[in-house]
């Protein structure tokens, strides 16, 4: 198994996209990228932080791969609007890709390259060190209990 971490607006969404494709054995949603390693919904609603919304999944790359999650990242959401997706504002709403070593790095660029010649070069979405992810604990315990 292998994981990924990305931030594309609100979690939830993604969240219940991802779990639905093939390959992904587990989400969670959380905050990464900020400047501790523990926060919680109103400090990051702040906007002092710096943290973002983002899912944590959980894959088996045999199934789908790095780069078709990354696909998927970018039919998921807007990733030319900056710190915002839909109704919600904010930096902990901005799109941003956490890779966790040089492989994943070189393929979200390949990615985000190839998305922003199709876009014109609109494409806003950071591509950053995985730094600082924390459980949104208790907004992924009550999305359990109801499952």
């Amino acid at each position: 198994m292998e994981i990924a971490v990305l931030a594309l607006g609100c979690f939830w969404g993604p969240e219940k996209k991802y779990g639905q494709l093939d390959g992904i054995y587990r989400t969670e949603v959380g905050y990464c990228g900020g400047n501790s390693p523990n926060t919680n919904y109103r400090e990051v609603c702040t906007g002092t932080t710096n943290h973002a919304e983002a899912v944590k999944l959980e894959f088996d790359p045999e199934v789908i791969t790095y780069e078709q999650i990354i696909k998927k990242f970018f039919e998921f959401h807007d990733p030319t609007t900056l710190n915002s997706q839909g109704p919600d504002f904010g930096t902990q709403y901005r799109s941003e890709i956490f890779y966790l070593n040089d492989e994943q790095k070189n393929i979200a660029q390949k990615v985000i390259d190839d998305v922003n010649k199709k876009l014109s070069g609109k494409v806003v979405t950071k591509l950053s060190e995985l730094k600082n992810y924390c459980t949104a604990e208790e907004y992924h315990q009550k999305y359990l209990e109801k499952r």
